[in-house]
């Protein structure tokens, strides 16, 4: 089944409002067994006219959102009824719960609310308990232009997402037939690129029947998506972790930090951090993860030298040796956050973020990563993400992350 998705509003291309319909109904669809096959963001006016022609003559369903409110600028509902040739009258039970609404608020019910009763004849009419503009949904058998089921939704989530949940999707299930519900999975990995996966496993992948692929790349993470039959998934699965199961960050798409705190928990251990040039960021990721209490203990961001010294006990004679940017500085971060946290694992992280402050023997984009466990050595790992500050932070919070992933595991 065809679906086209026509978001409407000139706010949403001006970037006063961020259009974050799209992703959601893709997720929603999909659980559905379907899947949006294009969208299209237009301002007001005749841009709804323009796509909404192209569209109804491509799509089996087209639901179009926005447009349905009191203003003069809310032209959805003419335009569509305008160009199917479709009669506009006034809905009596549409009316009767505008009145309601505004009733209930104490407020007067002002002229430029009554287009909202006007209903294209043989159309549903969808109610909205969260606002004043009801949907609309025109079947196949009133569109005499083409096959295409039409639904008119409201733009504001609020009001967009439990209509829906009630109205449309189950009218979406009756018109597609689907049964069978394709399976996907989500693996993601660390430490390895795209094009990694393109010369090793591509080709059989492709080969694999019933089988949909797909890769996304994010920063310091490939997304690797399977879609299809749980033998093929399950065949996949495993030729992928056979290559590159040490990539794995996870199976079922949890984050890094999700998976991370998942194993502290498994291993029934605490974790403290202690951090400079990433300036927080890896406790900011590790407590976003509900839960994160039970496993993470402190964090500490020791910009200065003088913080490393006064709360981790990291001597200065070090500093002033081998640098703040150093496996010796780290190790000593590392051990230190152990100490007087009390943890079982501790991880330190101290770097070169820039624009300046690089060397030829330590670049912009260099770090140290420091990695302490009760009863066992300390170890460092260095690395090097020439990046803006913003990306370097980033990434190295990700390898941060990911060394204490692979102690654990």
């Amino acid at each position: 089944m065809r679906i086209e998705i026509l978001n409407t509003g000139t706010e949403l291309l001006l970037g006063n409002t961020l259009n974050t319909h799209g992703g959601w109904f893709g997720r929603q669809l999909f659980t559905m067994g379907l899947r949006v096959a294009r969208q299209a963001t237009v301002p007001d006016g005749d841009a709804i006219r323009e796509a909404f022609v192209e569209m109804v003559d491509r799509a089996d369903a087209l639901i179009i959102t926005g447009g349905l409110g009191p203003t003069s600028d809310d032209l959805t509902r003419e335009i569509v009824a305008e160009t199917l040739g479709i009669e506009l009258v006034q809905d009596e039970h549409a009316l009767r719960t505008l009145e309601a609404f505004f009733t209930l608020r104490d407020k007067p019910m002002v002229e430029a609310n009554l287009k909202q009763a006007m209903v294209p004849v043989g159309a549903d009419v969808l109610p909205n308990p969260n606002g004043t503009a009801p949907g609309l949904y025109l079947p196949p058998r009133i569109n005499g232009r083409s096959r295409c089921a039409v639904f008119l939704l409201p733009g504001p989530p609020r009001e967009l997402y439990p209509m829906f949940h009630e109205e449309v999707a189950p009218r979406l299930r009756a018109l597609s037939g689907v049964e069978e519900i394709a399976t996907v999975s989500e693996l993601k990995f660390t430490g390895i690129g795209e094009s990694d996966f393109h010369h090793s496993v591509d080709a059989e992948l492709a080969a694999m029947e019933g089988l949909e692929y797909g890769y996304c790349a994010r920063m310091g993470e490939v997304d690797l998506r399977l879609i299809g039959g749980e033998g093929a998934i399950v065949e996949a699965r495993e030729l992928v972790l056979a290559r590159f199961g040490k990539y794995l960050i996870s199976d079922d798409g949890s984050s890094m930090e999700a998976t991370v705190i998942r194993l502290l928990r498994e291993k029934g251990m605490k974790l403290s951090t202690a951090e400079s040039c990433t300036g927080g960021l890896i406790a900011n990721r590790l407590t976003n993860v509900p839960g994160s209490s039970e496993v993470f203990t402190h964090g500490w961001v020791t910009y200065a030298n003088e913080a490393k010294n006064d709360q981790l006990g990291v001597p200065m004679e070090m500093i002033d040796a081998h640098g703040a940017v150093s496996e010796e500085v780290a190790c000593a971060m590392a051990d230190g956050a152990l100490r007087e946290s009390g943890a079982d694992i501790a991880v330190s992280v101290t770097g070169i973020a820039g624009p300046g402050g690089g060397t030829e023997e330590k670049p912009v984009g260099t770090a140290w990563l420091g990695l302490a466990v009760k009863g066992g050595e300390t170890v460092a790992q260095k690395i090097y993400h020439p990046r803006n500050r913003k990306d370097f932070k980033q990434s190295a919070s990700q390898s941060a992350l990911d060394l204490v992933k692979k102690t654990l595991r």
